[in-house]
């Protein structure tokens, strides 16, 4: 059984920019508190928190992962994230589950927009945060620039804590601004206090040590009205003043912490498992989580063991041996293995079985997880986002959010007959992934996989042959164009064939002209009885099946209003056959003659950008042939662009925005309407769908 006290957890979601160092940091602190026995690398494919084959392969994270061990007398949860855009919804899991945000900032390329994305869901979400400068080792670092920049970025909340001392270009020492003291690092990390540095060591260093104390004191007098008036006074904070002063303020959201370390050589790693310890918020002390009841009234969920069960499902993994596996954030109470909980989402009793640590892929069993910490449960039918309660206290906690999808892609399977173990895998892929959708077309017929980039799809697909063996081809989807005539015409269908014994005759004058409607809208105004009203129904299946198909490039007709108007029958050789037959002439001719055109869908666009990209977005609108109907602010330097552009010209706009907004852009696109495709595409159009036929 794994015994640990709610205020001895630790929970915290490594998150940045893609490339910012989130595994290596991850790695070299589970080296360093013994967690693990080798120090792995990214580019090995030898971490402990990217094991999936696809990281191994692609050397980057694109699920979240995570390592949980024991340091000292504190129980920590790691759960590193990955950085890319195309797997924002594993971030947004990461960050749920854990009680502070460590966000990695590279030495050497600085604040980056995944480190702006990261802080700014830590605060939506109302998380503790912490900056982690790392890659500090490279030779083209730049601490303090990076730090200045963080403090501009994300203002004066910005604390320094443990920071370098360079000399000659080199780091000379560490110096940890809470113990006022300074430290030496040899090759494997291990610390070696030193002289605090002086003027002699590193040019105007001690100008630099004197404001970053200041800086730090002030940030803790924010705190307590109490530290303020010794701040005033004068008087230096104690060690113990400065820590709970920044532990507090850390809860609060008014300090974020900054260190620096480097993952390669182990420096910094030891002050970073100590402020884990001293500075970061246990789950007892955050901010207790909103829930509703049965009744949708709100309540308070405090993170307390003795309180009744509940726990919130935070992430799904599709194992194809193992089955689903769960990871849960126990909210309040203890969750037992071989214990029965309510899924308040559905209401149903849900059966838990084995519960996990886990420290990457690495399992090791418990009996019980308590407030505050994080387990894995496996085979449960639990999905993300649901709440197990104890039956005598049925709560439910608010759904996670996560950006739509943006990128579509046509699926198929390489092999015949692999149709249904591709539905099936997808299946299992969208339930670990909310983010992925998969639905049929219903006018291209086609099986269409949507996320939120490329990479999302690639990613996705590989994992379907490599967990659920089926291989599938990805293509650009099929646009659904449509047919309509423009003008009134009166048209002749005639079928008559003779051939020995009953021949087949069937004769109509139909008026074919345009109207509002997606279907075929069929009247008679028959006089006399040229066509007998028995054979009405077989003009109109006639044309019913004809209109599937039109006459420039074999797409639907619609807004198609076909009139029979005359038409005559012979006793013994006319049929239902025959008179049907004779519509889908008169269809053939009466569209030809109508002035037929191609139509193509229009969606309604909606894009959220930074003010400078605006211009650059409504250009590009332009050139694909949209029509921009408004701009309309919705923060302090933020717009929305609201307009309208064909379905044919979005199939890489997701891509153009992250590239243009650098990721800080997104958009929404919804189909509306259709109109009519330029003539000068038509030659291109009906070309495309012919070869795609």
């Amino acid at each position: 059984m794994k015994e640990c006290n709610t205020n001895k957890v630790r929970n915290i979601a490594f998150a940045g920019h893609n490339g910012s160092g989130k595994t290596s940091l991850a790695e070299a602190v589970l080296y360093k508190a013994g967690a693990s026995d080798r120090l792995g690398k990214t580019a090995d494919g030898t971490t402990v928190c990217d094991y999936d084959p696809e990281e191994i392969r692609r050397k980057i994270s694109i699920g979240t992962s995570l390592a949980s061990f024991k340091y000292n007398d504190c129980f920590v949860n790691i759960l590193d994230t990955p950085g890319l855009f195309d797997f924002a919804a594993e971030m947004i899991e990461g960050i749920r589950a854990a009680d502070t945000v460590m966000i990695t900032v590279s030495a050497k390329s600085g604040v980056k927009i995944g480190a702006r994305k990261a802080y700014d869901e830590a605060v939506k979400q109302g998380k503790s945060k912490m900056f982690v400068v790392t890659k500090i080792d490279d030779k083209d670092a730049n601490f303090f620039n990076v730090l200045t920049e963080l403090k501009t970025v994300f203002g004066p909340t910005v604390c320094p804590v443990v920071v370098p001392v360079i000399g000659n270009g080199q780091i000379v020492e560490y110096v940890n601004l809470i113990e006022m003291k300074a430290y030496k690092y040899d090759g494997k990390g291990n610390p070696v206090e030193t002289e605090m540095p002086t003027a002699e060591i590193s040019e105007k260093m001690e100008y630099r040590i004197d404001g970053l104390v200041a800086a730090v004191s002030e940030a803790v007098a924010e705190t307590s009205d109490e530290l303020m008036e010794k701040f005033f006074e004068g008087i230096p904070f104690t060690q113990k003043e400065l820590i709970d002063g920044i532990h507090a303020g850390m809860n609060k959201g008014i300090i974020t912490p900054v260190v620096c370390t480097s993952a390669a050589d182990l420096s910094g790693i030891d002050m970073l498992l100590k402020e884990i310890e001293l500075l970061l918020p246990a789950p007892d002390e955050v901010y207790s989580a909103e829930a509703y009841t049965p009744a949708k009234d709100v309540i308070e969920v405090k993170c307390d063991a003795d309180a009744p069960l509940s726990a919130y499902v935070f992430k799904t993994v599709a194992d194809p041996f193992v089955g689903k596996m769960s990871m849960i954030r126990v909210m309040s109470g203890k969750l037992s293995s071989n214990s029965d909980v309510v899924n308040s989402a559905t209401g149903n009793t849900e059966k838990i079985g084995k519960l996990y640590t886990l420290c990457g892929k690495k399992q090791t069993e418990i009996n019980c997880a308590s407030a505050g910490d994080i387990v894995v449960a496996s085979k449960i039918t639990a999905n993300t986002g649901d709440t197990l309660s104890d039956v005598s206290r049925i709560v439910e906690f608010a759904p996670m959010e996560f950006p739509d999808t943006c990128y579509s892609m046509a699926v198929k399977a390489k092999t015949q007959g692999e149709e249904a173990k591709v539905s099936a895998g997808i299946q299992r892929l969208t339930e670990e992934d909310p983010t992925l959708t998969y639905i049929q077309d219903e006018n291209t017929k086609e099986q269409i996989l949507s996320g939120l980039g490329e990479q999302h799809l690639e990613v996705a697909a590989a994992k379907l042959s490599g967990k659920f063996g089926v291989n599938v081809n990805l293509s650009v989807p099929k646009i659904a164009y449509k047919e309509t005539i423009r003008k009134k015409v009166k048209v002749e269908g005639k079928h008559k064939k003779q051939s020995g014994g009953h021949g087949q005759y069937g004769h109509v004058w139909i008026e074919f002209e345009p109207c509002v409607s997606d279907t075929l809208v069929f009247e008679e105004r028959v006089f006399g009885g040229a066509v007998p009203k028995n054979y009405f129904p077989a003009v109109q299946k006639g044309l019913e099946e004809s209109v599937k198909k039109g006459v420039l490039a074999g797409c639907p007709v619609v807004g198609l209003k076909a009139i029979l108007v005359d038409g005559s029958y012979h006793p013994v050789d006319s049929s239902e056959m025959a008179f049907k037959t004779a519509a889908s002439i008169a269809y053939k001719e009466g569209l030809r003659q109508a002035d037929p055109v191609m139509l193509e869908p229009i969606g309604e666009l909606k894009v959220t950008a930074p003010d400078e990209n605006t211009g650059d977005i409504m250009g590009e609108l332009n050139k694909r042939r949209g029509r921009v109907l408004g701009m309309e602010p919705v923060s302090h330097g933020v717009t929305t662009i609201q307009a309208e552009v064909p379905v044919r010209e979005m199939h890489d706009f997701a891509m153009y925005l992250r590239q243009t907004t650098r990721g800080l852009g997104s958009f929404t696109f919804n189909f509306i309407r259709y109109e009519q495709l330029p003539s000068n595409l038509l030659a291109e159009v009906i070309s495309a769908v012919n070869s795609e036929a």
